[in-house]
This record gives structure tokens, C-alpha cells and sequence, in this order.
């Protein structure tokens, strides 16, 4: 069988799990790590049997996708040298600092006929595919993810670090058009929003409250979702889903949806590594990750706090 090559650009915290997971695939072959630091690229490297490079650039010509896990702010110019040199992206979210950057990146993986996708894994928690199945018409949605202070990645805004899994999988299921956003969030630990609530309407009569924090006690990471006649309610961490139906007279029935669980991120690398092997569309692409960016942009802006955004 014919594997495909891979590296992983950036191999920080996230970097790493990218690279352990590509290691363990059949079908793909972990070319090299990079990343600026000798000492992460060196310890990947061991780890998984493949070569360190501190520059990129090295690995083209050598590779036929990339995933890069680097900050945000480099994704638009490492992305757009892969993608200039015929190499399949992945990028983990946010896809860029800035839409205008985003759209480039859609327009020349489309004209190089690229795979272009960006790593918002909730959407490959088993709990939230089978979910897509279960939704008919989405009327209010409710959602939290908060944690504990996690004393990193707070450079980058609760609203783009945390809450943008939610905005991703919202606006995948509802399905329609943002006409407004009301928003309230401050900084608390860090110098960036720590706490961030907002309501979103959208065209098709449905509403989204969601709250997100990184100064919470305990986590949480739940959504429910009400349509006509019932409620969904999905625990992303625990990977569980429980529907709640009128029952005999006014009780209500509560039904448990069976879910095999599975690791998100192993069902992220391993769609984007059989996207570059059949040529087909992933199941979070460069125009969803745009749609969660614009999104993020829009409610940041509202914030009164506007220096807590976009850095």
C-alpha cells in the first residue's frame, strides 16, 4: 500500500498529538517535524521516528500534506508556500488571523486543486456527527465551555481559543444566516476576554446563547439543542447524547443515544489523510473555518472591550 507522506508544522502541545497520531496510521508515512525549537522538534522526532527540520520550507518536494499546529498568526504564509508548491493543508483553528487571508487561502487551494482543511475537531466527536442526524429544526440553542485557567493561549481571546468549537458546530447545524449578535465578555486574568457570553439570531427564527470562559472551576462542555417536540442535550467531553421527548401526561422521557466514542482529533487527521488519498471534500473545510472566523470577528466587535480581541 502506497502511504502518504506527512510532517507537522509546529509541534507545540497541540503539534505533538498531531504527530503521535500520524505516526500510528497505516496508510501514512510521518516524513519530519518542524518547528523552531530544538528541543520540541528533537523530542517529536525521537518519538516518533521521523526527522526534525527547523525549516519548513525544507519539507517541500518531500511531503504530499502538511498539517500545521503553529500559532494562528503564522497559518496564512506557511499555508500559502504549501499550497503555492502543490502540498494538501491542514491547518488547525482558527484558520488565519484575518478573513481577507482566509479567502486567499480558498482561492489558491482551489485553483491548485488542493485539499484545504482546518482542524475544528469537535466536529469529529462522535457525539456531535450523530447529532447532525438527529437535528430536524433547530428553534433555541444553548451552550457552555468553560474551564479552569489553563495559563496558556491566553495571548488569543476566549472568543477565538475556546468558544470557536461552538460557533463551528452551531453554524453547522442550524444552517442559516447570522442577522444579529448581542455580547457581553471582560478580561479578568489575562489581558485578553477571559469570559465571553453571546446571543446569536439567526434568519431562520433560531437562537444560540452560548457562554464561554477559561476562569471557571470546573469544566463544561455541553449543548443543548430544542426543536419542535423535543430536546437534545450532548456532553462533548463525556461523549453522550440524551434526548428528552413528552411522555405519558406531563412527564417527560428521557431517552439515551448510543455513541461509540472515539478520539476527535484521530477522526480529524485520519478524514484529512484520506481526502489527499481519494480527492474529496473534507468534513470541515476552508470555507466552514472562514464562516467560524467571520463569525468570532463578529462578536469580538461587539465586545466593549475591544482591545481583548484579534491579538
Amino acid at each position: 500500500m502506497e502511504k502518504i507522506r506527512v510532517a507537522v508544522i509546529g509541534v507545540g502541545y497541540m503539534g505533538a498529538r498531531h504527530a503521535r497520531v500520524f505516526s500510528e496510521f497505516e496508510n501514512a508515512s510521518l516524513v519530519g517535524v518542524c518547528d523552531q525549537s530544538k528541543e520540541n522538534r528533537e523530542k517529536t522526532a525521537s518519538l516518533y521516528n521521523t526527522t526534525g527540520y527547523s525549516n519548513y520550507q525544507e519539507l517541500i518536494g518531500k511531503v504530499d500534506c502538511v498539517s500545521i499546529a503553529t500559532p494562528t498568526k503564522f497559518h496564512y504564509s506557511i499555508a500559502r508556500d504549501f499550497l503555492k508548491n502543490g502540498v494538501h493543508v491542514l491547518v488547525e483553528k482558527i484558520i488565519t488571523s484575518g478573513e481577507k487571508e482566509a479567502l486567499e487561502l480558498i482561492k489558491l487551494a482551489k485553483k491548485n486543486k488542493l485539499i484545504l482543511q482546518v482542524g475544528h475537531v469537535e466536529r469529529y466527536n462522535p457525539a456531535v456527527v450523530r447529532l447532525e442526524e438527529l437535528i430536524s429544526g433547530p428553534l433555541f440553542i444553548e451552550c457552555h465551555r468553560v474551564g479552569p485557567y489553563p495559563g496558556r493561549g491566553t495571548e488569543t481571546d476566549v472568543v477565538k481559543e475556546v468558544m470557536i468549537h461552538d460557533l463551528d458546530v452551531i453554524l453547522r447545524i442550524v444552517n442559516s444566516t447570522v442577522t444579529s449578535t448581542d455580547v457581553a465578555g471582560t478580561e479578568v486574568l489575562s489581558e485578553t476576554a477571559d469570559i465571553v457570553s453571546a446571543r446569536i439570531n439567526f434568519s431562520s427564527g433560531c437562537v444560540a446563547n452560548i457562554t464561554a470562559s477559561r476562569v471557571s472551576e470546573k469544566p463544561l462542555r455541553k449543548i443543548r439543542v430544542f426543536q419542535p417536540k423535543s430536546y437534545i442535550s450532548l456532553d462533548y467531553f463525556n461523549q453522550t447524547i440524551d434526548v428528552f421527548e413528552k411522555g405519558e401526561g406531563s412527564a417527560i422521557k428521557k431517552t439515551p443515544i448510543p455513541i461509540e466514542k472515539k478520539e476527535p482529533l484521530k477522526e480529524e487527521l485520519r478524514d484529512f489523510i484520506e481526502c489527499v488519498k481519494y480527492n474529496r471534500k473534507p468534513r470541515v473545510s476552508g470555507e466552514d473555518g472562514l464562516k467560524a472566523l467571520q463569525l468570532a470577528d463578529r462578536i469580538c466587535k461587539k465586545l466593549k472591550q475591544k482591545d481583548s480581541c484579534g491579538k
